[in-house]
């Protein structure tokens, strides 16, 4: 395991909640909406990294059968209550990361999809994903990436160019701030940042075409920094 993977393993050890922009309910719903769009039909579903379950409980009403699968126990334990205190019984979770996911399931799906989880993925290892994913999916099935970073507006939104109140002197702090923390970082041979990877949309169609898949570009309707990859 990389050094930069136990960093996001233990900074997600005993969080209990996802990264969402709210964690009120009515947004949570919305954005359950949006990506319910994007994932279009199916029986069967594998949320990579359903984190609290957030969302997950939000796909099962739309989903016959599904799986939640997180590296992080106390995330999982939230998850479990949020469905049973929804009673959503269609739903199975288990504990693995990216590499041992795939040699705990016994079934294949409809639609994989992974929701700001890509990010916390070199490229090597996004390409390791899909190809893994491609085997557990049903004919015409779909593999869809929530809310990656985009690397040419992700930039842009750490200095905070999309903040409702930006000013030249908020956004300067902002850039010596960054800068002191990527110093840190790389003193102390941490990842530069806790969020993780930008990935180029070119770079995961390419990864997409490799395994035989045709991509679509989608920007994120709540994050103006992130896009989705549909992959088909």
């Amino acid at each position: 395991m990389s050094e930069s993977r136990n960093v996001w393993e233990e900074f997600f050890a005993n969080k209990k909640s996802g990264g969402h922009r709210s964690s009120a309910e009515e947004f949570i719903s919305k954005e359950a909406r949006e990506k319910l769009y994007h994932l279009d039909g199916g029986k069967t579903l594998l949320d990579f990294g359903c984190g609290a379950g957030e969302l997950l409980v939000y796909y099962s009403l739309e989903y016959e059968e599904l799986v939640g699968a997180d590296f992080s126990a106390s995330m999982l334990e939230e998850a479990g209550k949020r469905i049973r205190e929804r009673k959503r019984d269609n739903i199975t979770l288990i504990l693995a990361n990216d590499k041992t996911v795939w040699g705990k399931l016994d079934t294949s799906f409809d639609r994989i999809t992974a929701a700001g989880v890509i990010q916390y993925l070199t490229d090597e290892e996004v390409d390791d994903f899909i190809a893994n994913a491609s085997r557990h999916l049903n004919k015409g099935g779909k593999i869809v990436l929530f809310d990656l970073l985009d690397p040419r507006l992700y930039p842009l939104w750490k200095i905070g160019l999309f903040s409702r109140d930006f000013g030249a002197d908020k956004i300067l702090r902002r850039i010596l701030f960054d800068a002191r923390t990527t110093l840190l970082a790389a003193l102390k041979n941490r990842p530069k940042d806790i969020l993780g990877y930008t990935h180029k949309p070119y770079t995961i169609e390419k990864i997409a075409n490799k395994h035989g898949f045709k991509m679509e570009y989608v920007q994120s309707m709540y994050y103006e920094y992130k896009y989705h990859a549909i992959i088909s």
